[in-house]
């Protein structure tokens, strides 16, 4: 890490302390080396600065919409954490090179399968094209859900700090059984079970789109601490 980017994270997480009291202590779990995807709950920009700062100095990037680099205050930010420019709407393969080349270096790659913010904090339906990063990239996927982070306007008008909670559940790899070719249906199966492992973590009243546990399926899940056991 550059002395820049240690500076520029200092300053962040000390802001973050300030402004909110957040119990993030499950972020340990978080494995320390090696590839991963890191799949959070997409509620508003400071999630990403949030994990950053505080995993630092973990290898660790992410996906973000490449209009973040049209406006300079957050071209300065996704410059200094090399995070990933992503042209939205269809598969982009630059970025996709360029996510399996940070995992061949031992990175986690933040993605949201969301594909866009929630505008009323609760989880949306996940996009089946997640999965294609998930299938072939043949490391663990570690779901981190997190709440509160949007209240900060109120709170901080009655001038206390906003209370903020980071979960962390049980990495898992998304894996086809037989080993064959993922069908589109089955992509859409596959990123339901990815959502509902992070709607796990989450108060019922935001889990949203997959409140519903009852229709939980875990056929492509495969824990990664089942796999390591068998």
């Amino acid at each position: 890490m550059t002395i820049h980017a240690r500076i520029v994270n200092t300053v962040v997480k000390a802001l973050f302390r300030l402004v909110y009291r957040l119990d993030a202590h499950q972020l340990h779990r978080v494995p320390q080396s090696g590839p991963g995807l890191l799949l959070s709950n997409h509620v508003t920009n400071l999630e990403g600065p949030l994990l950053y700062v505080f995993l630092a100095p973990r290898k660790l990037t992410a996906l973000g919409k490449i209009e973040l680099w049209k406006n300079p205050f957050t071209r300065f930010f996704m410059e200094t954490w090399n995070i990933i420019p992503l042209h939205r709407g269809s598969v982009d393969g630059e970025a996709m090179r360029a996510c399996f080349e940070r995992l061949s270096e031992g990175y986690i790659v933040g993605i949201a399968a969301e594909g866009t913010r929630s505008r009323d904090g609760t989880l949306q339906k996940g996009l089946p094209g997640a999965t294609l990063l998930a299938t072939r990239a043949a490391c663990p996927i570690i779901p981190v859900a997190h709440w509160g982070l949007p209240d900060l306007g109120p709170t901080l008008k009655r001038m206390r700090r906003t209370p903020a909670t980071v979960r962390v559940g049980r990495p898992f790899y998304l894996k086809k059984p037989d080993g064959s070719s993922v069908t589109r249906s089955e992509r859409e199966q596959m990123v339901d079970e990815m959502m509902y492992q992070l709607a796990l973590l989450l108060p019922p009243e935001l889990r949203g789109a997959y409140a519903d546990l009852s229709k939980m399926t875990t056929d492509f899940v495969v824990f990664a601490d089942a796999a390591t056991a068998g």
